[in-house]
């Protein structure tokens, strides 16, 4: 028995709470608990030789509402499962309740766009992550949606294996400034999602975690909600701070050079390099400084282990240190 909604973690719910079920069902009464047993899925193969990526081996698949209920099916998919990756990742069995987690925090304490998400359990208590799908419109009809390994023209054929993390976070802005009308207020969520990303652990937010789409209402290209949000310290040994360099062309701050290590100073100097008012790159800066307390009381209410819960905050407080430190202040 849960004693917070799986969705939002409001406390003294044993399922969704109201907000939660008109936001993921409309409005209709859907368990929590799934009404089947976990899918079988087949075992995906390793190759060590490049950077592992869980989302690159994990195995989805493709719900709808019927009734009261949520069914696997093949067509008019509303709903993502994705169930414990296969692999040889660290603490794999919590990599859905950290998954949950990261995009709560990402919506709640920091009102990042993020896609609808939930934590739903089969019938025997094995967790899975759940995300309601934002590229198709109500009556069934697929939004146009590419991700920046596509709008880049970038591909394992034409780029080599590593393709997705070849690339900089600086150069994904200038796509977004070129295919977007409103760049200016998609840039800013662009630079609060690498930050976020940053702040939280994700080492693994390459080219197609990043997308733009369509609007069917003014037919414009805007940068999709978040997605595919994770703190992958927890399940990969020796992680990256960043999957892509943050500047192209091997640029880097002074700051950089002499403490090997991202700062204030390198996200001050990234804001403003694609574009964005330097008080308003310091704005968001000091807000996600000033969240500690909101996102420790997430993760004490996330369905993480106690032992992942600690582990989790001790790698948040970390990069918090580093985004309060300035290279720049400290030179006489």
């Amino acid at each position: 028995m849960i004693n917070v909604c799986p969705a939002c973690f409001k406390l003294n719910e044993n399922t969704f709470c109201k907000k939660c079920r008109f936001e993921l069902f409309d409005g209709k009464k859907i368990s929590h608990i799934l009404p089947f047993s976990k899918p079988f899925y087949d075992e995906i193969k390793f190759s060590t030789k490049n950077k592992i990526s869980i989302s690159g081996v994990q195995t989805k698949h493709s719900l709808k509402i019927e009734g009261a209920q949520l069914i696997l099916t093949d067509t008019d998919g509303e709903f993502i499962l994705k169930p414990i990756p296969n692999g040889v990742f660290l603490n794999r069995s919590s990599v859905p309740a950290n998954e949950h987690l990261t995009m709560q925090i990402a919506k709640k304490v920091f009102k990042i766009n993020t896609a609808k998400n939930a934590i739903v359990f089969f019938n025997d208590e094995t967790p899975a992550y759940l995300v309601k799908r934002f590229d198709r419109l109500p009556n069934g009809v697929k939004i146009l949606q590419e991700d920046f390994a596509q709008i880049s023209n970038r591909s394992a054929k034409i780029n080599g294996e590593n393709y997705k993390y070849d690339f900089s976070y600086e150069e994904i802005a200038e796509l977004i400034k070129k295919h977007v009308a409103t760049y200016k207020i998609d840039l800013e969520q662009f630079f609060e999602i690498v930050i976020f990303n940053y702040l939280i652990g994700n080492g693994d937010a390459h080219l197609k975690n990043f997308s733009l789409f369509r609007e069917p209402k003014f037919g414009e290209y805007r940068l999709t909600p978040a997605y595919d949000l994770l703190n992958t310290n927890l399940h990969i040994a020796n992680e990256l701070d960043t999957a892509l360099e943050l500047f192209k062309d091997g640029y880097e701050t002074e700051g950089y050079k002499f403490n090997g290590k991202f700062t204030k100073d390198d996200f001050s100097e990234f804001g403003t390099k694609i574009g964005i008012k330097e008080s308003r790159v310091e704005k968001i800066l000091n807000n996600f400084v000033s969240k500690t307390s909101e996102i420790e009381n997430l993760i004490k209410l996330s369905f993480l282990s106690d032992e992942l819960k600690v582990q989790y905050f001790e790698i948040v407080k970390e990069k918090l240190k580093r985004l309060n430190y300035s290279f720049s202040n400290d030179i006489v």
